[in-house]
C-alpha cells in the first residue's frame, strides 16, 4: 500500500467526491418515486402483468375510484374481493384475485433499496457537511496537522504524522478520500445488485402467473369436455 506524506483532502472550493454521489442518488431516488404520490414508495406492491410499482394505499385509492361500487363506508380501506383498475404508468389492466389490492405481492426488494437508500443518503449529507469542515479538521495528537488518511487496521482517521512517528506507524493506511470513494461503490454496487435480483424475482413471478392462467384454463376446458 502507497503512502503520499504531502496527500491533500479536496479543497472546499474544488468539487469534492460528493458532486457525482449526489447525481447518483438523485437519479436513484427517481426510480423509487411513486407515480401517484410523488413520493419514495411506502408499501410498494407488484402490478401485473406490467410488474410496475405503486404504494399499497395508491393502489387501494385508485382501485376504489374506478371501482366505486366496492368502497366500504366504514374503513377508508380497500375491502373488494377481485375487481380490476388500470396501472397509472403503462394503462395496462390490472386485474385483482379474491383478495383484492391485498393479493397483489409486495415488493420487498424495493423496500429494501429504499433503506439502503435513506441510509446513503444520510451518509452522503453528513459527507457533505464533513467536507465543508473538513480544512478545520486537525489531529488530536498533531494539533497543526490535518486528518487527511485513514487507517485500515483500526479503521479510523488519522493524520500523516500519527503514521509515521505515532500510534499508527505500523499500520497500514490509505488516502481519506479514497476509502470514501471505495465505500460509496461497494453501496452503489449493492443497490445495483438488489435492482438486477428484483428484475429476475419479478419476472419468475410473471412466468409463475401465466404457467397458473395456462393450467387453469386447461382444467377449465377439460371440465367442460367431460361434462
Amino acid at each position: 500500500m502507497s503512502f503520499a506524506l504531502g496527500f491533500e483532502p479536496p479543497s472546499a472550493s474544488s468539487p469534492g467526491p460528493s458532486a457525482g454521489s449526489g447525481a447518483t442518488m438523485e437519479n436513484l431516488e427517481k426510480q423509487l418515486i411513486c407515480p401517484v404520490c410523488m413520493e419514495l414508495f411506502s408499501k410498494p406492491v407488484v402490478l401485473l402483468p406490467c410488474q410496475h410499482n405503486l404504494c399499497r394505499k395508491c393502489a387501494s385509492d385508485i382501485f376504489q375510484s374506478a371501482n366505486p361500487q366496492w368502497q366500504s363506508r366504514s374503513s377508508s380501506s380497500i375491502t373488494a374481493i377481485g375487481g380490476r383498475f388500470r396501472c397509472p404508468s403503462c394503462r395496462h389492466e390490472v386485474v385483482l384475485d379474491r383478495h383484492g389490492i391485498y393479493g397483489l405481492q409486495r415488493n420487498l426488494l424495493v423496500e429494501n433499496i429504499i433503506d439502503i437508500y435513506r441510509q446513503q443518503e444520510s451518509s452522503r449529507l453528513v459527507n457533505i457537511k464533513s467536507e465543508k469542515q473538513q480544512q478545520h479538521l486537525k489531529c488530536e495528537e498533531h494539533e497543526e496537522e490535518k486528518i487527511n488518511i485513514y487507517c485500515l487496521s483500526c479503521q479510523t482517521p488519522t493524520c500523516s504524522m500519527c503514521k509515521v512517528f505515532g500510534q499508527h506507524k505500523d499500520c497500514e493506511v490509505a488516502p481519506l478520500s479514497s476509502v470514501y470513494l471505495t465505500q460509496k461503490k461497494e453501496l452503489s454496487d449493492g443497490i445495483a445488485i438488489l435492482v438486477a435480483s428484483n428484475n429476475h424475482v419479478q419476472g419468475v413471478i410473471s412466468q409463475m402467473e401465466d404457467i397458473c392462467h395456462t393450467r387453469r384454463d386447461k382444467g377449465r376446458k377439460a371440465t367442460r369436455h367431460n361434462k
